[in-house]
């Protein structure tokens, strides 16, 4: 049994590592996504105490939602799950734009709780600013919604310092998500301290950062993907990162570990950072995620990975 944790000032009690579902239905990040197969990641989630799952509107459009409803209402699980789901992406024609507006906020968790098969969301995130609403404007929607009963608790997503200090202006925000991991390391600066400060739990996504960090790519490899995009996945940049993980690898090699289980890990020993969402692309890789709390890093190893990425 794993202990849970609380994010934020949330009454959320989540295992500290959870299932990002972005390639749970998520066609429009991924080719070729089984839906079955992306169905089996949240069940074999489910069946091995990690109760948190994130998901998104964008992820599909809508698909992701779906399919992560339909696992939980299959499995008779909605009370033990903490959902987290976002929204802020509005079509307009063919063309998506971001929108905090109240109005639009209440139709997007409207939207969302219809598409989950639930009557309550436990955390709802603005998944982007747009670039018109004042923040502590549309954190106050959520906030509406919340004394509601619709969501239990608020999220704001790849928001600026700036942006999450006028969104948390009345102390209404529980989490903040955003670019975080040893390749990305800016939110140490600025996010990081603030969200300590305010009690506020920082989710970090592509925590492995697409894979990369996980150990099992090699310089010959290319993709087809959101990653050949990446600045991390380019040319020397790519060579350089791998070396680095090699050295990773020794440390996983003493823990009788993976490197990923010792990426996660040293997440965790990070102040602020209470939960983790990778994601998985097979039931195998979930159940290798969990093992990154087996990994008890020394000081030693923790200060060496850090001096490693600085």
């Amino acid at each position: 049994m794993v202990n849970k944790v609380q994010l934020g000032k949330s009454e959320l009690q989540i295992h500290p590592i959870g299932l990002g579902t972005n390639a749970v239905g998520g066609h429009n990040l991924y080719p070729n996504l089984n839906e079955e197969a992306g169905k089996d990641l949240v069940r074999t989630a489910l069946h091995n105490e990690m109760n948190f799952l994130d998901t998104a509107f964008i992820y599909g459009p809508e698909r992701s939602e779906e399919l992560v409803g339909q696992v939980i209402k299959e499995e008779g699980k909605r009370k033990d799950v903490i959902i987290a789901t976002k929204g802020s992406h509005k079509l307009i024609g063919k063309e998506l734009v971001m929108d905090n507006s109240p109005e639009f906020l209440k139709q997007a968790v409207e939207g969302s709780l219809k598409r989950l098969q639930t009557d309550y969301i436990d955390l709802f995130y603005i998944h982007f600013p747009d670039e018109d609403t004042p923040k502590a404007e549309a954190v106050g929607a959520l906030s509406r919604l919340k004394e509601q009963g619709k969501i239990r608790a608020i999220g704001v997503s790849n928001f600026s310092l700036e942006q999450l200090k006028d969104a948390n202006q009345d102390g209404y925000v529980d989490v903040f998500q955003g670019e975080y991991n040893l390749l990305q390391r800016e939110a140490e600066q600025k996010l990081l301290p603030y969200t300590v400060e305010k009690d506020i739990s920082f989710i970090p996504y592509f925590p492995l950062a697409s894979g990369l960090l996980a150990g099992k790519y090699t310089k010959e490899m290319t993709f087809d993907d959101l990653r050949k995009d990446m600045p991390h996945f380019q040319g020397n940049a790519f060579i350089q990162n791998l070396n680095k993980v090699e050295q990773i690898k020794r440390i996983a090699d003493k823990h009788e570990a993976e490197v990923a289980h010792v990426v996660l890990a040293w997440y965790l020993t990070r102040e602020g950072i209470d939960a983790l969402i990778p994601g998985a692309k097979n039931a195998g890789q979930v159940l290798s995620n969990l093992k990154a709390l087996e990994v008890q890093l020394s000081k030693a190893e923790i200060e060496e990975i850090d001096r490693l990425f600085i």
